[in-house]
């Protein structure tokens, strides 16, 4: 993977959690990496899912898009759940 590919994963990751963390009600307290993370995560997963139904994913595909922001805010929801509370939500 080239350095252009690494950056392009990690911002295309970072809108991909933040649509996702959008998604989920409430506020999430997560820092803002690990919601990059998850979105990196949700991102080739969402691919994945659209590949394995067959979905076209070359160019901007409707559909993939949707899995990978479904994908990212199921994620988002779960790991927001698991992070610890900061001291401030007390």
């Amino acid at each position: 993977m080239t350095i252009s590919g690494i950056i392009s994963a990690i911002v295309f990751g970072a809108i991909i959690g933040a649509l996702g963390r959008l998604v989920v009600p409430g506020r999430q307290s997560m820092p803002i990496w690990l919601t990059t993370v998850v979105g990196i995560i949700a991102a080739f997963a969402g691919t994945g899912l659209a590949r394995m139904f067959d979905l076209k994913t070359s160019g901007f595909n409707f559909w993939e898009v949707l899995f990978q922001v479904a994908i990212a805010a199921l994620a988002v929801f779960i790991v927001a759940a698991l992070w610890p509370k900061s001291r401030d939500d007390y």
